[in-house]
Order: C-alpha cells, then sequence, then structure tokens
C-alpha cells in the first residue's frame, strides 16, 4: 500500500526535524515562499480535491478562499486535532509521529490564507502527542521553518499548542475556537459550539478570519505543493483523491492506524489489511465512524470515498471503522454508541439534550426487554430534533440507531419481546 502520511518503516516513533528534511520535508514550504503566490498554494490544493478529513469532507480550498478574501490585519490558522470519538486514533498517531508534516501544512495554510499565528489543539490527554509536538514546534523554530522572517523570506508564522478538553464537542471547530479564545484570555470558556453563519473564515478567532483544519487534512498539503494536484489525485481510486487514514480496534487479526487510498473498498480495509474479524466469523454490517449509518455487508466492496458512502446512506467520518458479526445482535452496540453521545452532548441545545437522553432510555428499555413503541417513539424524537442546535451531533447521535432499526427490525424485536 502506498505510505504518504504514515512513515514507510511504520514505526510511530516521532520524526525529527533532520528525518524530515532528509524526505524533502519542508522544500514545498520553501518552494512556495519563493514563488511568493498564496494563490499559487490555493489553486494546487483546489485542483487535488483535497477534502476534510476531520468527518465533514468539506472542499479544503473553499475554506481557504474564504479566509483569504476576508478582510483584517490579523488571521489565523488551527490544526484540529481534537480526536475524541471511540475507535478513531489517526490524528494522535499523526502527531507523535510525523508532527513536522503538520507543521508545514499549517504553514502553507498560513501563507496562502494571510495567518501569522497558528494553534495546534490537541486533547489534553494525548501525552505522546502533546509532547512531540512541541519537540517539533521548537525544532521548526530553532531551523528557521517558524517564526519572524522564515527561510528569509519575510514570512511570519508562530505556532503554539492549546490543550482541548476530553469531550467529544470540544473536536467540533467553532467550539475548539471557544477553548482557544479562553485558553489566550485567561478566562477558560466551556468548549461549546458556535451559532453559524458567520464562519470562521469570516469571523473566527477573536472575531477574525480562521481557518481550521483537520491534522491529517494539513499533513497532506505539502505532498501536493511538492508533487502537484495531480500526482495527488493519482494516489487514489477512480472517484477519490489522494490517500486517507483509517483505523482498526482490536476485534481485527491487525488492528491499528492504517493508509490506504481513497475509493479503496471497505473489505479491502477489514480483511486484506486488517486480516479480518478475528473470531473468522462473517461481518453482518459495519459502521463507517461512530457517527455514521450502519450498512450492511452487501456494501463491503463499496469504494471509501465521501461522495460514495454518502450515496449509499451513511457517512465516511473520521475513518474508525467497526463491524457486528453474524449472529451478534445489533442493540448492546446501539446501546453503547447511544449512551455516548449521551455523556458527551454539551448540554447547550435543549433538542439535542431530549434527543440523546431519550434515544440512550429507549435503547436501554429495548435491551431490557421493557420497550413498547419503540419504533414509534424513535422516529418522532429524531424527527423533532433533525436539523436543530449549534453542531451536527444530533444527526451524528440519530445516524446508528435510524439505519439499525431499518437493516436490523429482527434484532431489536427479538430484545423487546425478550420478557
Amino acid at each position: 500500500m502506498t505510505r504518504v502520511l504514515l512513515r514507510a518503516s511504520g514505526t510511530g516513533s516521532r520524526e525529527s526535524l533532520a528525518e524530515y528534511r532528509s524526505v524533502g520535508g519542508y522544500s514545498a514550504l520553501e518552494s512556495a515562499l519563493r514563488a511568493a503566490s498564496p494563490q499559487g498554494v490555493t489553486a494546487a490544493v483546489r485542483e487535488a480535491d483535497l477534502r476534510g478529513r476531520g468527518g465533514a469532507a468539506f472542499p479544503t480550498a473553499r475554506k481557504w478562499e474564504l479566509a483569504a478574501r476576508s478582510s483584517g490585519n490579523n488571521k489565523y490558522v488551527v490544526a484540529n486535532g481534537g480526536e475524541h470519538e471511540p475507535g478513531s486514533r489517526k490524528d494522535r498517531f499523526l502527531i507523535s509521529s510525523r508532527p513536522h508534516l503538520v507543521l508545514e501544512g499549517m504553514a502553507l495554510c498560513a501563507f496562502a490564507t494571510g495567518a501569522s499565528r497558528g494553534y495546534l489543539y490537541l486533547i489534553e490527554d494525548m501525552e505522546d502527542a502533546l509532547a512531540s509536538a512541541q519537540e517539533a514546534i521548537d525544532e521548526a523554530r530553532s531551523g528557521g521553518y517558524l517564526g519572524a522572517n522564515i527561510l528569509g523570506f519575510g514570512f511570519e508564522l508562530e505556532v503554539s499548542i492549546i490543550k482541548a478538553p476530553t469531550t467529544y464537542v470540544a473536536g467540533e471547530e467553532s467550539a475548539a475556537l471557544e477553548v482557544i479564545e479562553g485558553a489566550e484570555s485567561g478566562e477558560p470558556r466551556k468548549a461549546w459550539p458556535r451559532k453559524k453563519p458567520p464562519y470562521p473564515g469570516q469571523a473566527g478567532l477573536f472575531g477574525a478570519p480562521t481557518t481550521i483544519n483537520n491534522v491529517e487534512t494539513l499533513a497532506h498539503v505539502p505532498g501536493i505543493v511538492r508533487h502537484g494536484a495531480e500526482w495527488f489525485r493519482g494516489l487514489a481510486r477512480a472517484g477519490g483523491a489522494g490517500t486517507g487514514l483509517f483505523t482498526l480496534d482490536s476485534r481485527v487479526a491487525r488492528p491499528g492506524v492504517h493508509e490506504l487510498p481513497m475509493g479503496a473498498t471497505f473489505r479491502e480495509l477489514l480483511y486484506d489489511v486488517g486480516g479480518g474479524p478475528k473470531s473468522g466469523r462473517p461481518i453482518k454490517a459495519f459502521l463507517p465512524a461512530l457517527s455514521s449509518a450502519f450498512l450492511p455487508a452487501s456494501a463491503l466492496d463499496l469504494p471509501m470515498t465521501p461522495d460514495a458512502v454518502r450515496q449509499a446512506g451513511s457517512n465516511l467520518g473520521c475513518g474508525g471503522v467497526s463491524f457486528l458479526e453474524d449472529g451478534e445482535s445489533v442493540i448492546p452496540r446501539l446501546l453503547e454508541i447511544s449512551q455516548f453521545f449521551m455523556r458527551e452532548q454539551c448540554g447547550q441545545c435543549p433538542p439535542c439534550r431530549m434527543e440523546t437522553n431519550t434515544l440512550a432510555a429507549i435503547l436501554k428499555q429495548v435491551a431490557a426487554g421493557e420497550a413498547g413503541e419503540y419504533g414509534a417513539q424513535i422516529e418522532r424524537i429524531t424527527t423533532f430534533a433533525r436539523g436543530k442546535g449549534n453542531c451536527s451531533l444530533i444527526e451524528m447521535a440519530a445516524a446508528p440507531v435510524l439505519s439499525a432499526l431499518k437493516l436490523f427490525p429482527e434484532d431489536f424485536s427479538a430484545a423487546a419481546n425478550r420478557a
């Protein structure tokens, strides 16, 4: 398999500045600064069709263009590593092993958008990633790749680390901005998503234009600038662009973070790369990410691209893929997921509090064989809450439940009628 983000050796140890430079590190930044064309960097990202790797798959160049067009003397760039979804470990692995790749991506983004201040936003329990990031920032500053007058071209970028709370919603981009502003002001704020619009590219940190991208998204940028958009698109299968990082849990023979071409299939990921379920039983269904809809085993040959997965009725999310095996009821898994979202909703929006609490209560009743009209209740609460709130957690909490209700009615009825 092609390795673009993960080191060829497969090691998770931190890549030093010297090691990074030996494989062409920071040459993309130097060439961009020498060409003095911020628009050229953004154009390469647009032509490469780089999509956000944090879950939404939003076109990266459109975010950059919005920030570049917005007026303001101070602009910011944020690398979002607020990864707290169970089953996903790609961001912490990437920062721990290849922090300079992310820093160079941040610098290129800052150059393209006119930013001079950057923040690396990492969950406070990511001890290895936090240490790796700080060492890399110190190395980059000493090497002339961060700070004032970078590489003698007059470009300036200061980067510092902000620790995010260990909550799921803290990874939402506007919630991350709240946390960063609180940390910088010395008055901590809750990780509460903001109403949109305005979008961060218009008015983000301290009301200034801010570009916030997932760390994996930014890690792709140096390769695009260095090798070109056609190279990046050529890494993928039909319908995709570049490579992606996917996390498999301990239920497969070869768990961990794996890099595959975008457009490879879920079957390739789970069986060819992951070695298949340790139990040897066939897969009954799978979740592309915890916040996505279940897909049946017949969809295992679906290409892993945002558009293909969306057309199939789910979402590629952040690539933490899990599955159900034949003979395994979906109810315990749904109860676990619903209780996670109930705990992790931030409490700001009443519809979200109501939906997540109600879904968890209904599924607890189903699991205990005490449920009545569970189907109608689930449909009612999810219909009422749909589209409300300051972030998309409402849709994330509902997607696995609604899809399972449709795919596995026999699991529901078997559990609900057990008493």
